[in-house]
Order: structure tokens, then C-alpha cells, then sequence
């Protein structure tokens, strides 16, 4: 008998085909199903960090994100975007989420955010300071834009 799981998260976006050069940048690998409004990636090689808080302004989804296992891993990720011509916003030595990380933020072409990031050690805090907007990322007000703001730049994330 195989107990295996997945995690599923479905999201509706503005443009199929450049949301697909998107998240196969993102995922570094093709979908195994493409329809004429669907696309699906059946991804073995991700484990899920799957994390809530009560911190952000609006209560939902605050970003997804992909937690790599080193540095380089996350610097091979970033050219790829950047190779791909998605721009995003790089972090070092973001202390958020009770984890010191480099990060690497970018925008889906709906305007979703994905924080790409290796984490190099746990902290005792969950951001900067007590009352830290880490976490809490904002949209530009163009959604379609590739560029990353949040609340307060000078902290990272999860």
C-alpha cells in the first residue's frame, strides 16, 4: 500500500504561457500535463515546509517559496531567473522567521511572491525587531510587473 502524499496548490493566473516560462524557471523542470487553459507540474523532488503565522496585514496566502539546501543551489536558481529575464530582489542575511537566510524574491507574472532562499541558522526572534514586517510582503500596484516590494525591505522571511 503507498501512503504517499502531495501537496496541491492550484492558482489562477493572467497569461498560461508566460506563467508557464514562469514556473518552469521556478521549478526547473517542464509540466507533465499542458491544456489550452491548464498546465500541471507533477514535481517529485520538493518536500514541503508548510508554515502560518498570526504576522502579515491580510489574512490568506502570504507567498510561496522554495527552500534550497545551500548557497549555490540558491545562486543557480537566481541566474536562472535572471538568465530567463525575471527580475526579482536578492536578501542577505535576512533574520525573519526565527532563521538568519539569503534570499531571492520574485514575482510570478500575476503578481504572486515566491521567496527562494537557503537558511543558515536558527535565531531566537521571529524578525529585526519585536515589531518586524517580515513575512508581510505587499504587491506593486501593477500586479503584472516583475518587481518585489514588501512592507518593510530592510527584513526577509520564513
Amino acid at each position: 500500500m503507498n501512503n504517499k502524499k502531495r501537496l496541491h496548490m492550484h492558482i489562477t493566473v493572467d497569461n498560461l504561457e508566460e506563467s508557464i516560462h514562469f514556473y518552469n524557471t521556478q521549478f526547473d523542470a517542464k509540466p507533465t500535463k499542458i491544456k489550452k487553459d491548464y498546465a500541471q507540474w507533477l514535481l517529485e523532488d520538493m518536500a514541503v515546509n508548510f508554515a502560518i503565522s498570526t504576522k502579515g496585514e491580510q489574512k490568506g496566502l502570504n507567498h510561496l517559496g522554495v527552500q534550497y539546501e545551500s548557497d549555490e543551489a540558491l545562486a543557480t536558481a537566481q541566474k536562472s531567473f535572471e538568465d530567463a529575464g525575471i527580475k526579482g530582489k536578492e536578501e542577505a542575511g535576512a533574520i525573519c522567521c526565527y532563521k538568519e537566510s539569503n534570499k531571492y524574491w520574485v514575482n510570478d507574472p500575476s503578481g504572486l511572491i515566491w521567496e527562494n532562499y537557503h537558511s543558515m541558522s536558527d535565531v531566537e526572534v521571529y524578525g529585526d525587531n519585536e515589531h518586524s514586517e517580515c513575512c508581510t510582503p505587499t504587491f506593486n500596484d501593477d500586479k503584472k510587473k516583475a518587481a518585489f516590494s514588501i512592507a518593510n525591505p530592510n527584513n526577509g522571511c520564513c
